[in-house]
């Protein structure tokens, strides 16, 4: 009965957002789904509760290259470009930013997680030019399966599978398969697939014992 529910709660999401859905194409074909898709996901994102949760999976699975069952996207969180991908059963906390991103299977982010597209949107190197004007770049960053990122952490590099990343870390360079990295900028602590108290070696600097440990990720939450 319950999986029943659930496929009887997704179709009426389904029939519920395609207005808003006609209307997307229609401002796409106006104007570019780059300008037509952040107002939806916006206005969408202010619809409270699981009502919210379903119609934002709804919207997102007709409109995104992919964004797969049991995903959950929490109250506020908002996508910047019609590009991103979800997984499968992915989670996002409240009030997340995510731009040009791939979510592998079963991703956590916590509540107020920035996923932004590299540390280069705009270039400095010009005094003559304003910032604005300048060129930038911007990768597309992938958060590997089952990666939990803790909140209000920013993530401007891809991270890797099986990764924890402490809460209000800034991560500015590629973090690897299994590491645990907190910090400004983010530093790999451990990995999770090695005992403790094996070699250290490409670890950073490798000394941080486990009280130091429980501390950086003591506030790790998800919402």
């Amino acid at each position: 009965m319950k999986a029943v529910a659930k496929r009887l709660a997704e179709l009426l999401a389904a029939l519920a957002v395609l207005p808003a859905y006609a209307c997307y194409r229609v401002g796409k074909l106006a104007m570019g789904s780059d300008r037509a898709f952040p107002g939806w996901s916006q206005a969408l994102a202010l619809v409270p509760g699981l009502t919210g949760v379903y119609l934002r999976r709804a919207f997102y699975r007709m409109v995104l290259p992919r964004c797969d069952e049991g995903s959950c996207l929490s109250f506020g969180t908002v996508f910047s470009h019609p590009t991103a991908e979800v997984g499968r059963f992915v989670y996002a906390g409240l009030y997340c930013c995510l731009g040009d991103v791939t979510l592998e299977d079963n991703v956590l982010l916590g509540s107020h997680v920035s996923v932004v597209n590299g540390g280069s949107q705009h270039g400095i190197d010009r005094l003559d030019v304003p910032i604005r004007e300048q060129p930038g770049h911007w990768p597309r960053v992938t958060i590997g399966t089952d990666s939990w990122i803790g909140d209000r952490s920013v993530v401007l590099a891809n991270v890797g599978r099986h990764c924890v990343i402490g809460a209000g870390s800034v991560v500015t360079k590629p973090i690897p398969d299994y590491a645990i990295a907190a910090g400004v900028p983010a530093r790999v602590i451990r990995y999770r697939n090695q005992h403790e108290g094996s070699s250290s070696a490409g670890m950073g600097d490798g000394n941080l014992g486990n009280n130091e440990i429980t501390a950086n990720f003591g506030s790790i939450g998800i919402a």
